[in-house]
């Protein structure tokens, strides 16, 4: 049998003992290798080569052992034979990307052929070495594999974080919110024009995204553009293109947001603020599905047009300001995105998810809310609904100088909210019963701050009423 390392040695009975060394503990950021071999020796032999190398070893003498080791330990690179009883290397390299993805794997074999190295690489391994192994060589191939899994690691962890960092999500479980997902995972499916309305700061570009994610177009791009945001003088172009040479300035061709959306969303925001000379182009794509670019031919509009506004159309149409039959085009489905005011249930929530984004982006321990800032966070009137409670959150993270976040951390506004009085609550015609009674209940407990014995004398019905109301039996 071949020895695992091929090293140069002296077995005369003059050659000099060596000199016992006390291994040296290796660095707190040692790369850390898992040896798999049935043959005792051979691990043994590479767990010298590796500590010498000031790399943490593990060592297991089978593929059983090596995937316990893996679960339980951050291994960057496995080296292992590839003929083992039972599981073999190829095997054991499957179930390691399995567990632990970012970890390399090497493998070793003296019975090594072209299809089977061909088959490891197809199967994730980063090299493959035959035996007798040479010392330069197989430390050379595990730092380099190593060097490679710690690239991997950074960058998905930074993929993740930036994810972390960029993701909006819908959060809340409010009555109010259910009931304007519930309407969005309705209208998704179909290819119905939407039409968001709602405050500034209520999350409508939230609720177009999750509609788009909803729909058969997900996998398509979204698009949103801001039609306040665009000069009027441009915003033709800008929404359908243009040729070369279509106005002075155009030295080239270029796509507009319609064609950029191609097979996917298009989200017209703030769709109040079109002039009317746009408005009638708009018209057009949602009646013939077509439009031209400034200085080109017509071409078809393969998009799904989800508009929002702040504005109310019905009054700007009275005002004639906005097209009448633009607006029953774009109103086939309305949503409304509701006023934080109106869910503050989701109050705590909401302060929740953004302090976990807020404290990982400032790279410092997650906050707790004390009960005093939560109860004014509560009763602040959010005139600028859930965009401006994240700037708060966002201000506390960074200024906060505990770890837990007091009022002398939220601004003045907020610290000095006063306790709401009761107020008239109003619903849409055709809000089902139980969705008025939940939120009839809940603003009832907002104003007792949870006292449910108090909210059922204010109501007129029984504490049990109250949990089952609220599905808390």
């Amino acid at each position: 049998m071949h020895d695992i390392v091929s090293e140069p040695c002296d077995n005369s009975s003059d050659a000099p003992k060596p000199r016992e060394v006390t291994p040296v503990p290796p660095p707190a950021d040692a790369v850390t290798v898992l040896v798999v071999d049935d043959e005792p020796s051979n691990v043994e032999s590479l767990r010298k080569i590796f500590e010498r190398e000031g790399m943490r070893v593990l060592t297991a003498d089978g593929p059983k052992n090596a995937l316990e080791q893996v679960r339980t330990h951050r291994i960057q690179v496995v080296l292992t034979d590839l003929m083992m009883p039972g599981i073999n290397g190829v095997e054991l390299l499957r179930a390691t990307k399995e567990v632990a993805p970012d970890t390399e794997v090497v493998l070793m074999t003296a019975y090594g052929t072209v299809e089977t190295a061909v088959q490891a690489m197809r199967e994730g391994a980063y090299d493959f070495v035959e035996k007798p192994l040479k010392r330069m060589t197989i430390v050379k191939t595990v730092r380099k594999a190593a060097e490679r899994q710690s690239l991997l690691a950074e960058n998905r962890s930074l993929k993740e974080e930036l994810k972390l960092l960029t993701a909006r999500e819908i959060v809340g479980q409010s009555t109010a919110l259910r009931h304007v997902l519930d309407v969005a995972n309705q209208a998704a499916p179909s290819t119905a024009t939407v039409l968001i309305l709602g405050e500034s700061g209520t999350g409508k570009e939230l609720i177009a995204r999750y509609i788009h994610s909803k729909s058969a177009r997900a996998s398509g791009p979204f698009v949103a553009v801001n039609c306040a945001a665009i000069p009027e003088s441009i915003l033709e172009a800008e929404l359908f293109g243009h040729e070369r040479g279509a106005f002075t300035g155009a030295v080239a061709r270029r796509e507009g947001r319609f064609a950029k959306a191609a097979g996917g969303t298009l989200l017209l925001d703030e769709i109040g603020e079109l002039s009317p000379a746009v408005q009638v182009k708009i018209l057009r794509v949602l009646q013939e599905g077509e439009y031209e670019p400034v200085g080109g031919n017509t071409v078809k509009a393969d998009v799904r047009i989800v508009a929002a506004t702040n504005r109310d159309l019905i009054q700007e149409v009275e005002a004639g300001r906005f097209r009448e039959d633009l607006y029953y085009r774009l109103n086939v489905i309305a949503v409304t995105a509701p006023a934080l005011r109106s869910r503050r249930e989701d109050i705590p929530l909401l302060v929740d998810h953004f302090l976990g984004v807020y404290c990982k982006k400032n790279g410092r321990a997650r906050l707790d809310v004390s009960r005093d800032a939560m109860r004014k966070l509560m009763e602040y009137g959010w005139p600028g609904n859930v965009r401006e409670l994240e700037n708060v959150v966002e201000r506390a993270a960074v200024l906060c100088r505990s770890d837990v976040l007091g009022i002398e951390d939220l601004p003045d506004a907020v610290a000095q909210a006063t306790a709401r009085s009761p107020s008239a609550l109003t619903f849409a015609i055709g809000t089902p019963l139980a969705d008025v009674e939940q939120r009839m209940i809940r603003e009832t407990l907002a104003h007792t701050d949870g006292d449910k014995s108090l909210a059922a004398q204010l109501l007129g019905i029984s504490a049990r009423t109250i949990y089952r109301k609220l599905g808390e039996e």
